[in-house]
Formats: C-alpha cells, sequence, structure tokens
C-alpha cells in the first residue's frame, strides 16, 4: 500500500514539473481556456463571414461550439509551456470588398475579444464579491473555487490578448502588421513568414528567452487583472481587494 501511495505522489511530482500550471488548478485552466478559445475563434469566424467570405460558415467554424475550435497539440503546448492557439479559422481575403481593412478588423477582433472577456469576467467577479455571493472571508471550499475561477479566467484572457498582438506569425499582431503595411513592404516580410514561424517558436518556448517573452506578457496581464478588478469593486461600493 506504501508502495503505490509513493507510486503516485512520483507521478504526480512528475506532472507538476510537466506542467506549466499548477495541478490542483488544471481543471479551472481548461475550463478557462475552453471559453476563451472558443470566443476568439468564432469572432473570427463570425466577422469574416459577415463581411462577405463564407469560407469558415462552410467548414462550420461560426458556432460557439468549443469541439469545432479545438486543437489538441495548441492546448497541450499552453499547458505545458504557458502558450497555445486553438484551430485556425481559414479567412480568404480575396472575398473582401476591402481586403486590407476587412482582414485587419478580422484579425483584430480575436484579442478584442479576450479583452472584452477578461473585462466581464472582472466585473461579475466585482459584483458577485461586493454581494457577498462569494464571501471575503469563512471561505467553503466552493467558495474557493469561485474564486480561483475568476482569477484564472481574467487572467488568461487578458494574456491570451496581449499574447495574440505579438506581430509574428502566425499570431493576429502579425496579420495585422502584414495588412497594415504598404503592399510592397507587406510583400517582403511575408518572404520570411516561415523562417519568423521558427524564430517565433523558439524564443517562447526555449527558458532563457520567456524572461523576455512569455513572463512579461504574464507580468502585464496581471496588472490588467489588477487594475479592473480594483475599478469594479470600487465603482461598487467597495475597497481594493
Amino acid at each position: 500500500m506504501g508502495c503505490i501511495r509513493g507510486e503516485e505522489e512520483l507521478i504526480m511530482d512528475f506532472l507538476d514539473q510537466l506542467l506549466f500550471y499548477p495541478l490542483e488548478q488544471l481543471p479551472f485552466y481548461l475550463i478557462a481556456l475552453i471559453i476563451a478559445f472558443t470566443v476568439h475563434e468564432f469572432s473570427h469566424a463570425y466577422f469574416a463571414n459577415k463581411f462577405g467570405d463564407p469560407t469558415a460558415k462552410l467548414l462550420g467554424r461560426v458556432t460557439l461550439n468549443p469541439a469545432v475550435h479545438f486543437d489538441f497539440l495548441g492546448i497541450l503546448l499552453l499547458l505545458i509551456a504557458g502558450f497555445g492557439w486553438a484551430r485556425p479559422v481559414p479567412v480568404n481575403r480575396e472575398n473582401f470588398s476591402n481586403p486590407r481593412r476587412m482582414s485587419i478588423i478580422v484579425a483584430a477582433v480575436g484579442p478584442l475579444s479576450n479583452l472584452l472577456l477578461g473585462i466581464l469576467g472582472a466585473l461579475i467577479y466585482a459584483v458577485l464579491y461586493q454581494t457577498g455571493v462569494i464571501p471575503p472571508v469563512g471561505l467553503t471550499k466552493t467558495d474557493q473555487a469561485v474564486h480561483l475561477f475568476f482569477n484564472i479566467f481574467i487572467l488568461l484572457n487578458f494574456f491570451l490578448c496581449l499574447f495574440n498582438l505579438v506581430p509574428l506569425p502566425p499570431l493576429d499582431g502579425y496579420r495585422i502588421l502584414e495588412n497594415a503595411l504598404p503592399p510592397r513592404l507587406s510583400a517582403r516580410i511575408q518572404k520570411f513568414e516561415q523562417w519568423s514561424i521558427l524564430f517565433f517558436l523558439l524564443i517562447i518556448l526555449l527558458p532563457v528567452f520567456q524572461d523576455y517573452t512569455i513572463n512579461p506578457l504574464y507580468d502585464a496581464a496581471h496588472a490588467l487583472s489588477s487594475k479592473f478588478l480594483d475599478m469594479f469593486i470600487m465603482m461598487t461600493g467597495g475597497y481594493r481587494l
């Protein structure tokens, strides 16, 4: 019996070291990620279809069904490395009446949707906190779980917003930059796109670079979370958390 318990502890320790997030918080991260990725990709698909490109709609991507947007490798990397992605929404910009402008909007609505989810999460959390639905003291396990989920949900959405605005392929920030630049300059950076993706993976995956890439983005996301939570708590008549 002691041997089995020891093996279980070894497995748990291994998983704890392997994963970017604490193992006991993993279910909350998964739920938050499913919501964040689903709304993000739905936003791309919805606006692309709205602007005249039916590609995503024909593939069944204009939906809030998480299974349609799920990318196993992207989720796995996010859990292990701290970054990841959902299944990209295919867009044919030639179907747009104004390809450059509409492509910028379609790319931008993904990060914007995560920003709005983070703000909405902070507002709901502040209201629940102020009305006593989730008390600040004497917490039950359910109360603790609600506190934890909202903090994770808010943080992750702000992080995904900032992360996706990084101007490197295959992120939305690159698509925004690509379409915002003059056509001649845009064509030049497209020549280096395949190498840019490799460079992006290296600076994100290698621990030596993470202090200058992933970690600052998480710090900025934490700062945004605190700012919005403090603002909404004070707006609802309370004091800073």
